[in-house]
């Protein structure tokens, strides 16, 4: 079980540092679609080596497509090219705020919605100051560079929203098969889509395929997509949802660090500050939502 948690922590914690590495040699779209289409196309292969049924119907196939759109064709693609302007750190702490979407997306978007309590008002509020803090030296930017990190900001907040809608969509629809199955089929239909946008893009005459990023790309299928991913299944299992989820504070920790140690990214004042906001909040936010099904059913580093 320690190992479990530690395979989650620190390997889903470490995508953004191989994320960073990898577009700065392969285009963010193409790296994406490369690193889901072969994440992908080996999960459906291994599940049906070990006897488990890939074949989906018309319907399902609809439904794992837009999931699969939303969580990584966009999310995760958007999440690659805002690391071209922002450190890997400060763009794991920006995605943290998910379960501020989470719960947002809940309370009006859903029919059925609960009502956000005390807590999770509390969290919301801290996530809101959190991101303030994080964000000023931006905000406040006059020069094109700061301008450019803030709007690459801005679309990591796009991203967690989309990538939580999804989430939710994907929790509601509750599609009978099995879980790698399904997110092998999300992977892979959404590393065509990628692959295809990427080629059409021109991105494939940009990219560098040497041997870092290579081995960015490989470290993100079978470190974040297999191994992360897998653990986290066995977790949902075994564990209660409100400990599971606590990889949602402990990951850009992780990340921060990483990057700090491997790319030298730099901590400043707003970073820690920032931090000693958000996670709080997030771990707020977290109960407030964990007696709830997760339904996360793809990958998300």
């Amino acid at each position: 079980m320690v190992l479990a948690f530690a395979l989650v922590y620190v390997f889903w914690g470490s995508t953004y540092l191989g994320i960073r590495v990898a577009v700065e040699r392969i285009p963010p779209i193409l790296m994406a679609g490369t690193r889901f289409f072969i994440a992908g196309t080996l999960m459906l292969a291994c599940c049906a080596l070990i006897g488990r049924r890939v074949a989906v119907t018309r319907e399902q196939f609809w439904k794992l497509a837009l999931v699969g759109l939303m969580l990584l064709s966009i999310s995760n693609a958007v999440l690659a090219w805002a690391e071209l302007y922002v450190p890997s750190g400060l763009a794991a702490l920006i995605i943290a705020i998910s379960p501020i979407w989470f719960l947002l997306i809940d309370r009006y978007l859903v029919p059925s919605g609960d009502r956000i309590g005390g807590r999770g008002l509390t969290g919301i509020a801290l996530g809101v100051a959190g991101m303030v803090v994080l964000l000023w030296p931006r905000l406040t930017a006059t020069h094109p560079l700061g301008w450019k990190e803030l709007v690459a900001a801005i679309s990591l907040l796009g991203s967690s929203f989309c990538w939580s809608l999804g989430s939710v969509i994907a929790r509601h629809w509750r599609l009978d098969i099995y879980p790698l199955v399904g997110s092998g089929w999300q992977m892979t239909i959404a590393g065509c889509i990628n692959l295809a946008l990427g080629f059409t893009l021109g991105e494939h005459r940009a990219a560098r395929w040497d041997a870092p990023g290579v081995t960015a790309v490989l470290y993100l299928v079978v470190f974040g997509s297999w191994v992360g991913y897998s653990a986290y299944l066995w977790l949902l299992r075994h564990v209660p949802t409100s400990k599971v989820a606590t990889y949602a504070y402990v990951n850009p920790v992780v990340a921060v660090l990483l990057g700090w140690l491997f790319l030298g990214e730099p901590i400043d004042f707003y970073m820690v500050l920032g931090t000693a906001i958000i996670v709080p909040a997030v771990a707020l936010l977290t109960g407030a939502t964990s007696e709830r099904p997760t339904g996360k059913e793809a990958v998300r580093g």
